[in-house]
């Protein structure tokens, strides 16, 4: 504690404290569980996406995807998965919920109610990055090797633009990685990386 109070001073910052928590466990911060164990999705958001309906407007699907984005670092190849539920938000596209958008919600509610618990990167491991591309998308996870193997630290990532689409695999395969390094460079910067992709030429 004094070694944390010295550190206070010495970079002038100040602190309330009514608003601090020391020797803890765990200490939910913004929507989320922090432990020693990593970062989870507090439960009490988890309790409340198992009861949330489909989306009947464009209001409703915006407030869903609003917090799917706040915990899109928990969520494997969120953007694929959420690609038929963004789509309607095209401007000038009629709402229509039909078998394909009713997929992409049940699917996402299993991925937010099951969330894994992300480990916190430790700046003195190697890092493993694992990147994927399809014709929608581009992804990521970043690993670290922990005692109980590979962990995830967090996952990422995007539509492609249309001009994108029409790379060859070997371009969008080198592009989710570029898009990798360019989302976690604060992690991977001067760090030990080993990157796996599923294109042999790469």
């Amino acid at each position: 504690m004094n070694e944390f109070f010295s550190l206070l001073q010495q970079h002038r910052l100040i602190t309330k404290g009514s608003k601090c928590e020391f020797l803890k466990q765990e200490l939910e911060f913004l929507g989320h569980v922090i432990s020693i164990n990593g970062v989870k999705i507090d439960p009490k958001k988890i309790a409340t996406i198992q009861y949330w309906k489909p989306p009947a407007n464009l209001r409703e699907l915006e407030s869903f995807l609003g917090f799917v984005n706040y915990v899109r670092r928990f969520i494997p190849n969120m953007a694929g998965v959420t690609s038929p539920l963004t789509d309607l938000l095209k401007k000038g596209k009629f709402y229509e919920w039909g078998g394909e958008q009713q997929a992409a919600f049940d699917q996402l509610k299993l991925f937010l109610t099951t969330p894994p618990v992300l480990r916190i990167a430790d700046p003195h491991r190697p890092f493993e990055l694992i990147t994927d591309a399809s014709d929608l998308a581009v992804g990521a996870v970043l690993l670290q090797d922990f005692d109980e193997g590979l962990q995830p630290i967090a996952y990422e990532s995007r539509k492609l633009k249309p001009a994108e689409r029409n790379y060859p695999d070997h371009d969008k395969e080198l592009l989710a990685t570029v898009h990798a390094f360019n989302v976690w460079h604060c992690y991977l910067t001067g760090a030990d990386v080993t990157v796996r992709t599923d294109h042999k030429s790469l």
